[in-house]
């Protein structure tokens, strides 16, 4: 999977740079970000923004590492999806159980509002 990392203050933002992500992409997309969890910042956001398909693999390995990060009280979120993307996460009834924010901007809020969350914890 071709990505471009950008790495915050609390977070890594990584932007995935293919159209498709699909079936065989799946062991390579949780190495790729359950690497992060063994890293001093590891809360990751990824951007979708240019995704135009996914296919149900991708997107449960997706839903996995999220399960995982939420496990190790990390944050992570999905962003900038396309609405093929989205459209296809809700049929497959996906949508409402992954972390999704319509911008950027609002994944690194939900990533500082959980921190704090975690502080008080």
């Amino acid at each position: 999977m071709k990505v471009k990392i950008d790495t915050k203050e609390k977070m890594h933002v990584i932007t995935v740079v293919e159209e498709k992500l699909p079936a065989n992409m799946t062991e390579a997309i949780k190495k790729q970000l359950l690497k992060f969890l063994s890293e001093p910042i590891k809360n990751v956001v990824v951007n979708l923004k240019e995704v135009k398909e996914i296919e149900l693999p991708a997107a449960e390995a997706l839903i996995s590492v999220q399960l995982t990060f939420s496990e190790a009280n990390q944050s992570f979120v999905l962003c900038n999806l396309q609405p093929p993307v989205s459209n296809f996460l809700d049929k497959n009834e996906l949508l409402g159980i992954m972390n999704i924010t319509p911008t950027e901007s609002e994944a690194w809020d939900i990533v500082q509002m959980e921190e704090i969350e975690r502080e008080f914890l």
